[in-house]
């Protein structure tokens, strides 16, 4: 027997990084696939990784090479193929550069003259491969985010033209892509305060080609709309993901019926029909660039993911439009790609990490030919110590019902002290418009096999429940988030699932804010963890990037004429709310939620007499990537939990104790 928290577990931090690889982005032409892969062991850079039919893959860049985007700091699509070349943006410096074979890197774009001041993305190629339409974030020398400019730019690929701008105005833009024929391009745009996943606006306009490249003649907007009412009331139409078929029509996902569904817009006829209508999400907040959850098949056929109960789900739409499940053993679906009858995504369940998948897709809908194209690691693990989340729903202030994924303490090799109850870690997910994932993380296994429970909260304004569900938190930060997660650890305690009196709250960025706010006007948890999380509001509002610069509006309302509200809800201004103890995990150089929101809470807890304990992390943005860094977090949070609740750590680890002030 042994006391909840102190089981032992090969799953160790050690074993979380070990040849772990964060799988991005998919590409799939004729028999050759390109993945992206995050890897802590490599300093967290992210790799291009090249297989060809039967052939053993290959990585695309050089070492010193890191294909990552700072565009709205979040990044994503930060490459794309076009025949045999390969487009990347390097961390380093964020210029485009081409790789053609085995060739070294080219640079595309030219020198800015701040450094990192020209920021590219979600690029697209055209007209033979000469053109390259892309977006550019450009920063001024000194600037801060009013100055920050977004475009779509055209880029000659033989350097004969200078860049040009296509598209400007807009705050925002994203996904420009050219039509099959070349006659027409697509794009997103929205602008201050919405985000993406509030309003958006889908444009078209007719392409003519000339020496200077394209130049776009009747723009117009086909789909969608801004949020309507100061700060956002709820009544926009988000749009995302356009994809081109190959008849000329243009494809695109829309929440216009509360659920983000598939949609087409006709050139002939001018008109929008819904050709997939299903109460779930196949849509994903637009946090990053290229995302894709669905793909044309040949024969009219259409593969795509959709998510429902915090579960997602592969289907196939017929050329007839009847939909057909896909039977497929995973339950997290990314990155879907088509060509003919093939389909490849990066798929996982509950207890396989994410692969790169490659299936054949008959007209029926029968799933043959599958292969693994990048297997998940191998773990050498017994799959009895995974936890499998159970979908629950539970009560909610206001007559509401939240959800969530609950993951119950699990290990074959262990048995329970009689009559102890587990203690309780409370996730919660950034954002706060993501989810939780339905996948298995050995971040989460970390804590289940050593005999905590782990629920994964969405809270009222999370993404996978319908556009209704997501506006729960409108003007409501720090409030719903709080009832619901609340409500979450509540519910567990009266089933008798969980210790009610050792509930514990832990969250990155959103989720740190959800975790201090707890901690300060909530009496429910007993302790709490927060990484990189936002205590002032007040200055995330001032001081953040452009991107989210106006988020805040719509999320409490605007600033500065509801600075009360910011003040109100901001834990730094509420210190004497605190009486429980705190473990902070921080980034040195986050640009998202600076340190010094870090710095502020840890030093009001010391000066009140709180226990606290302070993580900072050098080379470290918004979130960690490297592998030594993922190691000390996780073993810092264990350590503290450990000296707070009074439990010992499992021999044999050798886990640092981190220092905790005041306790």
């Amino acid at each position: 027997m042994a006391t909840y928290g102190s089981w032992p577990t090969p799953i160790t931090s050690e074993l979380v990084v070990r040849a772990a690889a964060g799988l991005g982005g998919v590409s799939l032409h004729g028999d050759t696939v390109i993945w992206s892969e995050l890897r802590p062991e490599e300093g967290g850079r992210t790799q291009l990784v090249r297989r060809t039919g039967d052939e053993p893959p290959v990585d695309l860049l050089p070492k010193d090479r890191n294909a990552r985007t700072a565009v709205h700091e979040y990044g994503g699509g930060a490459w794309w193929v076009a025949g045999e070349t390969v487009y990347f943006v390097d961390w380093a410096d964020q210029r485009l550069y081409a790789v053609t074979g085995d060739s070294p890197p080219v640079p595309v774009t030219p020198e800015p003259k701040v450094p990192r001041g020209d920021r590219w993305a979600n690029g697209c190629v055209a007209s033979g491969g000469r053109w390259v339409l892309v977006v550019r974030e450009h920063h001024p020398s000194g600037s801060g985010p009013a100055e920050v400019v977004n475009e779509i730019v055209v880029l000659d690929g033989t350097g004969e033209v200078a860049p040009r701008t296509l598209v400007t105005g807009p705050d925002f833009v994203s996904d420009p892509r050219v039509s099959p024929d070349g006659s027409r391009l697509c794009w997103l745009q929205w602008s201050h305060p919405d985000m993406p996943w509030d309003g958006t606006e889908l444009c078209v306009a007719d392409v003519q080609w000339a020496d200077i490249g394209p130049t776009l003649a009747d723009p117009r907007v086909i789909a969608g709309r801004p949020d309507a009412g100061p700060g956002g009331a709820g009544a926009g139409e988000s749009v995302s993901a356009p994809r081109w078929a190959e008849d000329g029509s243009l494809w695109f996902i829309s929440d216009r019926s509360d659920w983000w569904n598939l949609y087409r817009w006709d050139p002939g006829t001018d008109g929008v029909t819904c050709t997939v209508a299903v109460d779930a999400e196949i849509g994903l907040p637009q946090w990053v660039f290229g995302q894709s959850r669905f793909a044309f098949l040949s024969g009219g056929r259409t593969v795509f993911a959709f998510s429902r109960a915090g579960i997602d789900y592969l289907a196939m739409r017929l050329s007839d439009g009847r939909v057909v499940d896909l039977d497929v053993p995973y339950t997290s679906f990314a990155s879907i790609q088509a060509d003919g009858d093939r389909v490849v995504f990066v798929g996982a369940s509950a207890t396989v990490e994410p692969a790169v998948v490659s299936v054949r897709v008959e007209t029926t809908g029968a799933v043959t030919a599958t292969e693994i194209l990048r297997p998940p690691r191998d773990l050498g693990l017994d799959v009895r110590l995974f936890s499998r989340p159970e979908s629950i729903s539970f009560p909610s202030s206001e007559g509401r019902t939240a959800h969530a994924l609950f993951y119950p303490p699990t290990n074959p090799d262990v048995t329970a002290e009689t009559g102890e109850l587990p203690p309780l870690l409370v996730l919660i997910h950034g954002g706060p418009t993501s989810a939780a994932r339905p996948m298995l993380q050995l971040g989460t296994q970390y804590w289940t096999s050593r005999g905590f429970a782990v629920v994964d909260v969405n809270y009222g304004g999370s993404t996978g429940y319908g556009r209704a569900y997501r506006n729960q938190l409108r003007h409501q930060w720090g409030i719903v988030d709080l009832d619901d997660c609340e409500a979450a650890a509540r519910w567990l305690a009266e089933q008798q699932r969980v210790d009610p009196a050792r509930l514990c709250i832990r969250g990155g960025s959103a989720g740190g804010y959800t975790t201090l706010a707890a901690l300060a006007f909530r009496n429910t948890f007993a302790a709490g963890a927060s990484h990189f999380g936002v205590a002032d509001l007040e200055a995330l509002a001032t001081e953040t990037h452009k991107f989210e610069s106006r988020y805040l509006d719509g999320l409490i309302g605007h600033y500065p004429a509801r600075r009360d509200l910011y003040l109100e809800r901001s834990p730094i201004h509420h210190i004497d709310g605190f009486d429980r103890p705190l473990i902070v995990l921080q980034g040195l150089e986050d640009e998202i939620v600076p340190p010094n929101q870090a710095e502020m809470i840890v030093e009001a807890l010391r000066a009140k007499g709180i226990p606290v304990a302070y993580v900072a992390f050098e080379g470290e943005q918004h979130g960690f990537r490297q592998a030594v860094n993922i190691r000390r977090a996780l073993d810092a949070e264990l350590s503290f939990y450990a000296q707070v609740f009074g439990f010992t750590l499992p021999a044999g680890e050798r886990i640092d104790l981190v220092p905790v002030e005041n306790l």
